[in-house]
């Protein structure tokens, strides 16, 4: 099967060429979305050996991973699609573990958690915040899990087809939860190992962001879908 690891990246110049060799080594291609980063990021990426799609307006990560899923689905004729940062907290390594039930026919999606067997650095602050927003999750979409806000996911070509993110910036990742309920897709969570660093911290979501994340999740839950 031909797996394709997706990256959205913003002003990443720094770290995406360690992001693209780690995730190419384990997947046989790599689409990188620059999503109008002020820096070279999109420059790098390309050195590195991704293909390159960029956005010309700043639009959210949930956009550009949407933008790179529809190019990798049509393009790429991807069986498996794998979400994967470019900030370098996650590991291509495990990128096999996680296509693994997909290419086993076992699942549609496979969700990363961080709290299933392997050691993080994960600070008390972020522990405290998934454990509210699994409540959230759950109350919202009915889906349990036990780690609601990992960005490392694997779809297969079918669920990547009928995931359509609609919510373009942060609020995705719950979306993306809500759906799989909506439309009964077949799912398991992996472990996963996220290591954090000063830098990925100091991306953390502030409590008014945090607000209109949870705002945009709402209005597309109750008021916009159909």
């Amino acid at each position: 099967m031909t797996v394709i690891a997706l990256i959205p990246a913003y002003n990443e110049a720094s770290r995406i060429a360690a992001a693209v060799r780690d995730a190419r080594s384990f997947a046989n291609a790599v689409v990188v979305v620059d999503d109008c980063s002020r820096d070279r990021t999109g420059d790098v990426a390309r050195e590195a050996g991704a293909v390159v799609l960029r956005h010309v307006i700043n639009r959210g990560q949930g956009a550009a991973l949407q933008t790179a899923t529809e190019y990798a689905l049509s393009a790429l004729k991807a069986d498996v699609v794998v979400h994967f940062d470019a900030d370098g907290q996650m590991a291509g390594s495990e990128i096999p573990t996680m296509v693994e039930p997909i290419l086993h026919g076992e699942a549609d999606v496979v969700l990363g958690s961080r709290f299933l067997g392997k050691e993080s650095n994960m600070p008390f602050t972020r522990w405290a915040a998934n454990r509210l927003a699994r409540l959230f999750t759950l109350m919202i979409s009915g889906i349990g899990l036990t780690d609601t806000h990992n960005g490392f996911r694997a779809l297969s070509r079918k669920a990547a087809q009928e995931l359509t993110i609609t919510l373009d910036r942060m609020a995705h990742a719950s979306q993306v939860l809500d759906l799989i309920k909506v439309k009964r897709l077949r799912y398991v969570e992996r472990p996963v190992t996220i290591t954090y660093s000063k830098e990925t911290l100091a991306k953390s979501q502030s409590s008014l962001r945090a607000f209109c994340i949870v705002k945009d999740i709402l209005k597309d839950k109750f008021f916009t879908r159909v």
